[in-house]
């Protein structure tokens, strides 16, 4: 929001005859565990009322609802030495994606406002605990079942089909969405009247009828001609990191996507693998230079970490990239074990999976991490690593590492995706299947044997026959097989 359009919201807060379930005034900062618990009871209680949000308003009288201003700078606050917004963040479960603004309502009142979504499906807790506002007065939830289950019981909207936003007219949809670049990605003739364009839209969720039209979030997501014009999705904007080094002491370049993910993504993965390291490969006649990682790999985990990031909760997909390796990372944990990212499929944003897909961004289900295994594999690189720590999904590739430089971790989950990789190619692993895949010399079979062994011995793959009584001839499958 933009300051205006927070003095207006200011203007109508304040009118409300007293403070709420849903919003709160608040003079001066006073702690910051009271605002953990009030972002709690006011995400819980603009679900109870039907609320989109929630609102903490620094700088306002409670009582008279006088607009007095404040001190309290909520977006420079820390909390020790952590920024106050992370700490609260990382306290609260689920972990809403709440804004913080901060503006001068004139020369001489300053105002900080806590703007809270709604929860969905679950009570949100702060440190452990659930809150609720009643009255004016912040309670523990679990001293009002009846109101607790009312969050529970909650039928809620799915992202991809809330509002992004209302109140259109039929000229506004293309003057905010890229309805071209719909038609194209699909190849599909252009209709020859504005309506055409609509219908279309609507049938695929991009726009819903709403005093006049309204945009979806899906819609604003995958075609916004900017994101800036969606408050609701625009923090879920991909940032792309380039550090100079090995960590993130020191940054060399940054780029946050501005359009929809449909509109840039081709421009995105073009530009990540245009910061990536290259190698000179010199041939009979010119000099052809070739990426370090496989492009058709950065690009299906690109669009996986799109596809699979949790959209409700606070956060953005992430592509960092140092000198020894890239990380893709999104918000939310997986719906499966990364164990099993190579056999099962599962996804919270079906609809918006399913028209990546049509229009070419990504694989078919579960048909998009064997390919980044299989050219991982190409390349010679270490294993992809996945890792899932404070409610975010990463996954790393590493560039090329010699076979004597894989630690024994690096080696073993070479071997697992390996025999992932074979079984879900309807074939199995061999000793010489892992020799090809690690370029180990045939006389030096022992080294893969080892390799096998401690996978074994790490229960992450088993024989194929452990009644077989041949070594030579052993086939190996995944654990889960």
């Amino acid at each position: 929001m933009n300051e205006q359009q927070l003095i207006e919201l200011l203007k109508e807060l304040v009118k409300q005859p007293h403070e709420s379930e849903w919003v709160e005034f608040k003079l001066n900062f006073h702690s910051a565990e009271e605002i953990g618990e009030r972002i709690s009871a006011l995400s819980n209680g603009a679900c109870i009322h039907n609320q989109p949000f929630g609102y903490l308003v620094f700088g306002v009288e409670d009582k008279t609802q006088i607009i007095k201003g404040t001190t309290f700078k909520a977006k420079a606050a820390k909390k020790g030495n952590e920024d106050l917004e992370h700490w609260l963040l990382t306290r609260l479960n689920p972990r809403i994606d709440f804004a913080v603004y901060e503006f001068d309502y004139d020369p001489t009142r300053h105002i900080s406002i806590y703007v809270i979504p709604a929860t969905k499906n679950q009570p949100v807790e702060f440190l452990h605990q659930a809150y609720i506002r009643v009255s004016s007065i912040t309670r523990k939830l679990n001293e009002f079942p009846e109101k607790q289950a009312k969050i529970w019981k909650k039928d809620t909207i799915p992202f991809e089909k809330e509002i992004a936003k209302g109140n259109l007219s039929a000229s506004d949809i293309t003057k905010y969405l890229s309805t071209e670049t719909y038609f194209d990605l699909l190849k599909l003739p252009y209709p020859s009247n504005q309506q055409g364009v609509i219908d279309k839209f609507m049938d695929e969720g991009l726009v819903v009828k709403n005093n006049g039209y309204a945009i979806t979030k899906l819609g604003a997501l995958l075609f916004a001609k900017q994101l800036k014009d969606f408050e609701s999705v625009e923090r879920k904007s991909v940032r792309v990191i380039v550090y100079k080094g090995k960590n993130k002491v020191e940054t060399e370049r940054e780029q946050i996507g501005a359009k929809g993910y449909a509109l840039g993504f081709e421009g995105l993965v073009d530009w990540i693998n245009s910061q990536l390291p290259a190698n000179e490969e010199i041939g009979k006649a010119l000099r052809k230079e070739t990426r370090m990682y496989p492009e058709i790999a950065i690009r299906e985990l690109v669009a996986n970490a799109l596809i699979h990031q949790d959209l409700t909760v606070k956060g953005f997909p992430m592509v960092e990239i140092f000198s020894d390796r890239i990380e893709i990372s999104n918000p939310g944990t997986p719906l499966v074990t990364p164990d099993r990212f190579i056999d099962a499929y599962l996804s919270r944003n079906e609809k918006l999976a399913d028209l990546m897909r049509r229009m070419g961004f990504c694989e078919e289900k579960g048909s998009g991490l064997d390919k980044v295994i299989f050219y991982n594999e190409l390349y010679q690189l270490p294993a992809i690593n996945v890792v899932v720590a404070e409610n975010r999904t990463r996954v790393t590739m590493y560039c090329y590492k010699t076979l004597n430089n894989l630690d024994k971790k690096e080696k073993i989950r070479a071997c697992y995706q390996h025999a992932c990789l074979k079984y879900v190619s309807n074939e199995k692993m061999t000793n010489q299947s892992l020799r090809e895949r690690f370029k180990i010399e045939d006389h030096n079979y022992s080294i893969a044997s080892r390799i096998i062994r401690d996978a074994i011995d790490d229960k992450v793959i088993k024989e194929d026959d452990p009644d077989s009584k041949s070594r030579k001839y052993a086939s190996y499958i995944p654990f889960w097989a």
